[in-house]
């Protein structure tokens, strides 16, 4: 059986335009998640607060990240997509988050397939409105399950390349043996570092 995580490629024009592999359709209150071993969806949840996924979500496949789990990618489009669907998203930001005192990063991209949303090229073209949905989405959707969640910033096209980039080396040299660049060992150990020192303020 074919599994979504590790037997699909990222796509041959990574980082501009990448391979999503959607979990959860835009409209849902199901939580549905990928079961690592055998790469099928599970219901996770059903979402405790009156909020609903404002894009489709889910991950970019042969990626990997601090928190042993593929990259998070949200791709804003007009229509809700199927569990499991193969899309091309074009990544034109990304919402770095502290979910219960752990860093997230979710990329932020659109259907590269739809003609209302493949235009946007830079994450500050969206309507404020839809950054300010998105942000309140994700700092209410654990509200009431008493966890904690804060959107630090939004950066641009370039980070989320950079981030993107970043996984796809940490899956090769975790999966296939394949070691990080200088660049991105400093990155990692940055990000670790700063982790560490977040935690040890709280």
């Amino acid at each position: 059986m074919t599994n979504p995580w590790h037997d699909i490629p990222f796509g041959g024009e990574a980082p501009h335009t990448v391979t999503a592999i959607i979990e959860i359709p835009k409209g849902s209150k199901n939580k549905y998640e990928l079961d690592k071993q055998s790469g099928l969806l599970k219901v996770d949840r059903v979402l405790f607060s009156s909020v609903h996924y404002p894009a489709n979500y889910g991950f970019i496949p042969q990626t990997y990240c601090d928190d042993q789990d593929p990259l998070d990618i949200l791709v804003l489009g007009q229509e809700a997509v199927y569990p499991l669907t193969l899309m091309r998203a074009a990544p034109i930001g990304v919402m770095q988050m502290i979910d219960m005192d752990e860093e997230d990063d979710k990329i932020i991209a659109v259907h590269a397939d739809d003609p209302e949303y493949s235009e946007y090229s830079d994450i500050h073209q969206l309507p404020k409105h839809k950054m300010k949905e998105l942000q309140r989405f994700f700092e209410d959707y654990k509200l009431l399950e008493h966890k904690a969640v804060r959107v630090e910033r939004f950066l641009g096209k370039e980070s989320a390349h950079e981030i993107i980039t970043q996984a796809i080396q940490l899956y090769k040299s975790t999966f296939i043996g394949k070691p990080l660049s200088v660049r991105a060992q400093k990155r990692v150990a940055s990000k670790t570092s700063l982790r560490k020192s977040k935690l040890s303020r709280r």
